[in-house]
């Protein structure tokens, strides 16, 4: 399986490259889903891109945002840099983005994002259809569930790092609150901010009720089923460090070493909020109600403390630079100044050590103390370290050419030197010529194997080996930059659309969300909003984020006979939409919802402990009132507001508007 790591930057890059990662996926500064990471630049996207060929390490660029009508140029400007360059794969969201890019560029690698949430087996069905090589399921998948993909597309699963609360692609929080779309890479952390829960008037819960524990399946990750492809660590916007760290770690497991206690309380300085194995493990021990922040692991407890300093018994050990945390308080500071009891500064500290730290953080009590930032682990030194081992073939048979081979596994190279000539004085032993080939210096090889077919008392220059090892060098480079298919780009048609026909709605079945097996229970709409074929008479809801004429043409062509613009538009950018569709497409059916209530979360379960079909406030420090309710298979957490959009505003044929 494919150990796929996060870069947000060219350091974590780095990190990531030296550390074992057998892929990486990274955003440029547009149309990535992680738009408060640094990201990278076009210069920095070439020089991953070609590290990525030289090492063998798979680029996967995300471009997994929902893309306005205005931005589709650009979208696609993007994606032909990308494909010139030969990316690996691009990851894509938006449904009429994935569809034009499969036809116009038939060579490019599309993966489908797990914002495209395909919970349902038709959906994934669909995809591998239309050409999409990989489906990133959603973290809501269980393992019984991903076995009975019997699709022949590659799986990609996330294994460790932050969780979502609700189904990606359905969560509309931070948009409808905050006027920051999560599916436009903006999202606020609604899900992290403290909330309470009533029923009718009395308060049942409160707290952190939606804040979801980190993910950490490295002790399951053999119970995976072999239909999974490629693992992935969520981390884009983690530093370096932790990338590094989470790369090694997870390497290790793969590499079948024994991981220490040390790895195991190094994970938890890295990032923790507590772990949970997931709904991929059908994992109940979801949320961590009493705090959304990184608690790191524990380092001691404090035994005394004034008002200039705080009296620490150690557990493990402890350097200044590390950052520690008092847990109960949720004070945390870096420690500058690491004091003895002699009162002699020191910049480490070993475990059942006494020592002091200035009191900065104004702690008054006796707390638990947790490390979360851990000098030691801190990478400073980006230089590649990564070695590509190939083998090394020699041919030196007197009055022959000398023949030097270089192979990679995939790739093959040969240098034929000059006549090889019996030696007077000075012959060249098998010894010094091994020696003299290993010295592969500052190239991306190392000299795995030398096979050495020679005749004794053989001269050969040591200038000329020199040579010919670093051709080889050079042109072994060439052949894995050059390994990619060449670029094609196709001119795609559309079809004008001129139906006339009016839709009554009350007489159409609305798609809003299929289950995993669509086919099994098609009527029962519950787990997901999802794309699929239809098989009757359909209208495709608001859940489907249609942000450009391009979904909306393309959702028509499968056979929705209205299709329904996204809730996260507003009236200026709608309009603009329906205009751009009627120029470029013709007559779709559309509809425009105007009125009501948004859902902006749909979560798998019942985190919250609500009774069946029964109404339910959450309610937020802001004081908005989030109506609640749970169906028996999800919680659905509804806007605190409702829309109240001028219809008058769309003056178009073919429009229709609902409300609630």
């Amino acid at each position: 399986m494919e150990l796929l790591v996060p870069a947000g930057d060219i350091n974590s890059f780095y990190a990531g490259l030296n550390a074992g990662a057998d892929a990486i996926y990274l955003s440029g500064k547009m149309f990535g889903a992680r738009s408060y990471a640094k990201n990278f630049t076009d210069e920095e996207l070439k020089i991953v891109l070609k590290l990525g060929k030289i090492y063998g390490v798979k680029i996967y660029v995300t471009m997994n945002t929902l893309v306005k009508e205005n931005e589709v140029e650009d979208f696609l400007k993007e994606v032909e840099f990308l494909y010139n360059l030969g990316v690996d794969a691009i990851l894509m969201q938006d449904f009429g983005m994935i569809s034009l890019c499969l036809e116009k560029y038939p060579n490019l690698v599309i993966h489908a994002s797990t914002q495209v949430n395909s919970s349902s087996y038709e959906t994934i069905k669909l995809l591998y259809e239309m050409g999409v090589k990989r489906i990133v399921l959603p973290r809501e998948m269980s393992i019984e569930e991903i076995k009975k993909i019997d699709i022949p597309v590659e799986l990609e699963v996330f294994i460790h790092g932050a969780l979502c609360v609700s189904y990606s692609g359905n969560c509309l929080f931070s948009s409808m609150l905050g006027s920051r779309s999560g599916n436009r890479g903006e999202c606020v952390g609604s899900c992290r901010l403290p909330y309470k829960l009533y029923k009718d008037k009395t308060l049942i819960n409160e707290g952190y009720l939606l804040s979801m524990k980190e993910l950490n399946t490295s002790f399951n990750i053999k119970k995976l089923p072999s239909n999974v492809t490629s693992l992935k660590i969520e981390g884009r916007m983690k530093s370096p460090s932790y990338v590094g760290f989470i790369t090694k770690y997870y390497r290790k497991i793969l590499d079948e070493k024994e991981l220490s206690t040390k790895d195991l309380d190094d994970l938890k300085s890295m990032f923790y909020r507590g772990f949970t194995k997931g709904h991929l493990f059908n994992d109940k021990n979801l949320i961590n109600q009493k705090s959304p922040n990184h608690l790191g692991s524990y380092l001691g407890k404090v035994i005394d403390v004034n008002d200039e300093r705080i009296r620490i018994k150690l557990d493990k050990p402890l350097l200044q630079g590390d950052g520690i945390r008092f847990k109960e308080s949720n004070k945390g500071m870096i420690v500058n100044y690491l004091y003895d009891l002699k009162d002699n500064l020191i910049n480490k500290a070993n475990p059942k050590q006494i020592v002091e730290v200035d009191n900065k953080v104004k702690l008054t009590s006796l707390d638990e103390v947790r490390k979360t930032t851990d000098k030691s682990l801190e990478i400073t030194d980006f230089t590649i370290t990564r070695k590509i081992p190939i083998n090394i073939e020699v041919k030196a048979k007197v009055g022959k050419e000398f023949i030097l081979t270089f192979s990679d596994l995939l790739h093959t190279v040969t240098y034929r030197g000059s006549i090889v000539e019996k030696s007077i004085n000075n012959p060249i032993s098998k010894e010094r010529l091994i020696s003299q080939l290993e010295k592969l210096g500052n190239t991306p090889f190392l000299a795995k194997h030398i096979s050495v077919d020679m005749d004794e008392d053989i001269f050969i220059r040591i200038g000329d080996l020199n040579i010919a090892r670093r051709t080889l060098s050079e042109r072994l480079i060439g052949k894995r930059l050059n390994d990619y298919n060449d670029p094609i780009i196709k001119e795609v048609i559309f079809d004008k659309i001129t139906t006339k026909e009016v839709i009554d709605l009350d007489n159409y079945v609305e798609v809003e969300r299929n289950p995993f097996y669509l086919k099994e229970v098609l009527k029962d709409k519950s787990i997901v909003s999802n794309l699929f074929r239809p098989t009757t008479d359909v209208i495709a809801s608001y859940h489907l984020n249609v942000f450009n004429s391009y979904t909306a043409y393309y959702l028509y062509k499968l056979g929705y006979k209205a299709v329904t613009l996204s809730v996260e538009l507003n009236s200026l950018e709608l309009k603009d939409l329906v205009e751009s569709i009627r120029k470029k497409f013709g007559n779709i059916p559309l509809i425009i919802k105007t009125k009501g209530y948004v859902e902006v979360m749909l979560i798998k379960g019942n985190i919250l402990n609500l009774d069946k079909d029964t109404p339910y406030t959450l309610i937020n420090v802001k004081n908005d009132k989030f109506k609640t309710y749970f169906d028996s298979r999800c919680t659905h957490i509804n806007s605190s507001y409702s829309l109240n959009l001028d219809e008058k505003n769309f003056n178009y044929d073919n429009i229709y508007f609902i409300g609630d």
